[in-house]
């Protein structure tokens, strides 16, 4: 947590704690990144990471429901990229025989940072790449299953 806590820093955003409609929330004019109280520890997590990915991602409100979805996808794997390593992973994944909710428990993340960073992942035979991109060589880890 002090690592997220310094990151929030780091981008210049201030951190409250809150009640509102939902669990969190970002304000690009006041720099403020809200969470709601009385969370899990690993609701928190997830939550600050998640509002911090539409900070730093640079997402604005829209009314468009449509360009809303992509930015909680958006914000969701940018936090899933900063609380899941893919051998943390890789481990709770074969330890829990993929259960979703035990994974998330095992990482310390919500189930919906699970679901998103396996939308990062792109599985051929017995490898797995996180991130892939076009082109030889073009990801940002590949693991081969035992």
């Amino acid at each position: 947590m002090d690592q997220l806590l310094r990151l929030v820093e780091t981008h210049g955003l201030r951190l409250i704690e809150h009640p509102g409609r939902s669990c969190g929330g970002d304000e690009p004019r006041s720099a403020t990144i809200r969470i709601a109280p009385g969370m899990s520890a690993r609701t928190t997590r997830s939550v600050i990471a998640h509002e911090l990915g539409h900070a730093v991602l640079g997402h604005e409100y829209t009314p468009d429901p449509t360009e809303r979805d992509r930015q909680e996808r958006s914000a969701d794997e940018w936090a899933a990229r900063l609380l899941i390593t893919p051998t943390a992973y890789a481990d709770a994944e074969a330890a829990r025989d993929g259960h979703a909710a035990s994974i998330a428990f095992d990482l310390g993340v919500t189930v919906d940072l699970v679901l998103a960073y396996r939308r990062l992942l792109r599985r051929v035979g017995d490898v797995t790449y996180v991130e892939p991109r076009l082109g030889r060589g073009q990801w940002t880890h590949r693991a081969v299953s035992a």
